[in-house]
């Protein structure tokens, strides 16, 4: 690598910064506007529309890459299934069931589980610091669940079942990615994202076809720019800004965003739904951020 090259990968630009920027935001405000299109679309309908949307556009992304052999198939048959059939459709379920501000701070945790599935699955340690994090992350989901202020309208209402189903989400999405790295590095990340959506896809279908005959929904433009948003802006166009800023970045700067996306999230659920922050609110977000804080530094010091 030239030292241009070199200057340029570990001095972030003011682009590379912005595009940071850009991405917490597009990310952070997929559950707030996930819970926005709930309110008139059944949650696998929601789930397949987005990814039926964005699939056609991730298969552009991979002309001319890299082809996947047959025998991948059903690794990466499982592993759609499992980010997308299992990952997807629990955290949708779970937003109906949580306030958005709530399911935002649980799906906060997924670089912390990330953490603990690296170390058993591709024997990365796990130091006392990280452990400490992990402790204090769910102690902070715990407090997040129940300080959820006393909002009486239907969207800022959560459930011990729906935080339930979203931190199965943030387990479940956690484990997609640590086993991604095995599959990506054989076969290329575009590759094996948009071949894994397709199964994930057709894994949705049949429930979606059930859920679609016998709950009654109505198709509304609400519903569909947030089926779009999903699928174009944080399927799509937030995978790829991603890819670029792992190309263009060290990987420690560019997991900066973890800290933000909650922060965005949070904020746009009180904008958009007025979601109350109680006192334990805040205390389990500032345990969550602190754990993930523990967690990812010190494996990033690990890893340099």
């Amino acid at each position: 690598m030239s030292q241009t090259a070199l200057a340029t990968r570990y001095s972030p630009s003011v682009g590379s910064f912005a595009a940071m920027l850009l991405l917490a935001l597009m990310w952070g405000v997929s559950i707030p506007i996930t819970k926005l299109g709930l309110l008139t679309l059944p949650p696998l309908t929601l789930t397949a529309l987005r990814f039926g949307i964005a699939l056609p556009l991730m298969f552009l992304l991979v002309i001319g890459k890299q082809r996947l052999p047959r025998r991948a198939l059903p690794r990466v048959a499982a592993l759609g299934v499992l980010g997308i059939g299992i990952g997807q459709v629990a955290q949708t379920f779970g937003v109906v069931g949580t306030s958005a501000s709530v399911a935002t701070i649980i799906s906060a945790t997924i670089p912390i589980f990330v953490v603990v599935f690296a170390a058993a699955r591709l024997r990365q340690s796990v130091s006392g610091l990280q452990a400490l994090g992990l402790l204090a992350a769910f102690a902070g989901i715990a407090l997040v669940a129940s300080g959820r202020g006393d909002a009486a309208v239907a969207t800022s209402q959560t459930t011990l079942t729906g935080a339930a189903l979203v931190l199965l989400s943030a387990l479940t999405i956690a484990f997609y990615y640590v086993w991604s790295v095995e599959l990506t590095e054989q076969y290329g990340t575009a590759t094996v994202a948009a071949w894994s959506t397709v199964f994930g896809f057709l894994a949705l279908l049949p429930w979606t076809a059930w859920e679609m005959w016998h709950v009654p929904f109505e198709v509304t433009a609400t519903g569909l720019a947030t089926a779009v948003y999903l699928g174009i802006v944080v399927t799509v166009a937030g995978l790829s800004l991603w890819l670029h800023l792992l190309r263009t970045v060290p990987a420690r700067i560019a997991a900066g965003i973890q800290y933000l996306q909650p922060v965005v999230g949070v904020a746009a659920a009180a904008a958009m739904f007025g979601d109350e922050l109680g006192l334990l609110f805040v205390l389990g977000v500032l345990l969550v951020l602190g754990g993930l804080a523990l967690t990812v530094t010190e494996r990033r010091k690990t890893a340099a």
